[in-house]
């Protein structure tokens, strides 16, 4: 009984290779399945401005959120509702309300619709929302003053539609 040597053969290299690429493309292609199903992000026309608006920007949002100000937005069927409240719990004094319904990657279904004042801070609109998620940003105006900019995520599917 003889027993040789075997060492590094072509065979080793063959599976060594098989081995290193197919664990290369596992994790690339888990990563992207991951990327494209999990990502959230916006989409904005310049991004170098984006950023450079992001602190004067939150800084804003600070400062209406302080203010005590609230909106409410819900959808039922073609029915989009936005109530607004001062802090006090009474309507806040708004003339104009629009809705901008962005989804949250791609713009080729965004919509914006102005809501029609039924009485002082509620607001109503008739349009189709297409189920799935929504960034929806609410501007609410007295004349030309900003009373409320908010963005609010939903999910069309789980509302009463």
């Amino acid at each position: 009984m003889s027993i040789r040597a075997q060492g590094f053969t072509g065979r080793h290299m063959l599976l060594t290779t098989v081995a290193f690429f197919g664990v290369i493309i596992t994790v690339n292609v888990t990563m992207a399945w991951l990327a494209s199903s999990t990502w959230s992000g916006l989409v904005v026309n310049d991004t170098y401005l984006a950023s450079q608006e992001f602190n004067k920007n939150a800084a804003a949002m600070k400062a209406m959120t302080a203010s005590g100000i609230a909106g409410s937005l819900s959808i039922k069927g073609r029915e989009i509702h936005y109530d607004i409240r001062n802090n006090n719990g009474s309507p806040a004094a708004v003339d104009d309300v629009t809705a901008n319904f962005k989804r949250p990657v791609g713009d080729h279904e965004d919509f914006a619709v102005a809501l029609k004042k039924l009485s002082e801070g509620h607001f109503l609109a008739d349009h189709d929302v297409a189920t799935g998620d929504w960034i929806v940003e609410i501007v609410a105006k007295r004349g030309e003053t900003l009373v409320m900019h908010q963005a609010v995520r939903i999910d069309t599917a789980e509302t009463d539609q």
